[in-house]
């Protein structure tokens, strides 16, 4: 397991021009072809896999730039946002692709509206830059977002967690809004989600099921995405979120927290 490391080269191997020991560098599962194993001290990796890192880029913040490339993928694939003050929503508002998105999103000129399953993840959730966060075990999600954009409803949904959230936010979408799926940790949605676009198709809905394995073939195009992220972070525009810091030797700590719901942005582990 594990899907990204930084840190310094230690060694190059025979005929690699393009690196040098000492050299400040990111790895990211995504350019490798067993898609994990930086659960270690040190990685073996073709010349062509790390990405350079700028000097005020910390190893711990550098992590979290494969999620920051990710949330630039996921608002590309959103395509044009309607409206004029317009809102997005992103589930899960404590994570780390969240918090990615929500900056991503503000940059682009939305208002952001946060959801969260506690007090406690609303306000790590405010503090990342949510405009909004909605605390789902104690408001009602669709009335709380009408509330907050005064009845136009959102541009954009993010949703991660599929099932009753996917069509909540559908139902929640302004005319020519888009939902982006891209995970379903709840499970499929119970109800026929095209039969909820046909009740609702004077709105003229879009859904959007997105993976990044669809840059597993284009180098070009995700290469690019990671440059601007890491173009993003080095210049100040977005910051990465506050990190759980935790030796490696507690690698089995840091899944008990992800499972349990437990944690807020990312977990990094420090060997």
């Amino acid at each position: 397991p594990g899907a990204e490391m930084a840190g310094e080269i230690d060694a190059v191997g025979e005929g690699v021009q393009q690196w040098q020991p000492g050299d400040r560098v990111l790895v990211s599962a995504r350019e490798l072809a067993q898609r994990g194993g930086c659960y270690a001290q040190a990685i073996v990796v073709p010349q062509d896999a790390p990405y350079r890192l700028p000097a005020p880029l910390a190893f711990e913040d550098a992590v979290s730039l494969p999620n920051l490339q990710l949330a630039l993928a996921l608002m590309r694939v959103a395509g044009e946002v309607h409206g004029r003050q317009p809102h997005a929503l992103i589930t899960g508002a404590s994570g780390g692709v969240a918090g990615m998105l929500c900056q991503v999103a503000r940059l682009k000129g939305l208002r952001t509206i946060g959801t969260s399953r506690s007090a406690e993840k609303s306000s790590f959730a405010l503090y990342q830059g949510f405009d909004h966060v909605v605390c789902t075990s104690q408001d009602r999600l669709q009335e709380r977002i009408q509330q907050i954009t005064q009845g136009h409803g959102l541009a954009v949904v993010f949703d991660h967690l599929g099932g009753q959230s996917l069509i909540d936010g559908l139902r929640s979408l302004a005319p020519l809004g888009t939902l982006v799926s891209y995970n379903i940790v709840q499970g499929m949605p119970t109800q026929d989600v095209f039969q909820v676009m046909r009740d609702l198709l004077g709105k003229s809905l879009a859904v959007r099921c997105f993976s990044m394995h669809t840059f597993d073939e284009d180098v070009a195009q995700r290469r690019a995405l990671m440059q601007s992220a890491i173009e993003l972070m080095a210049h100040g525009h977005v910051r990465a979120p506050q990190a759980t810091l935790l030796p490696l030797s507690q690698a089995r700590r840091a899944h008990e927290l992800i499972e349990g719901g437990q944690t807020m942005g990312k977990i990094v582990l420090q060997p």
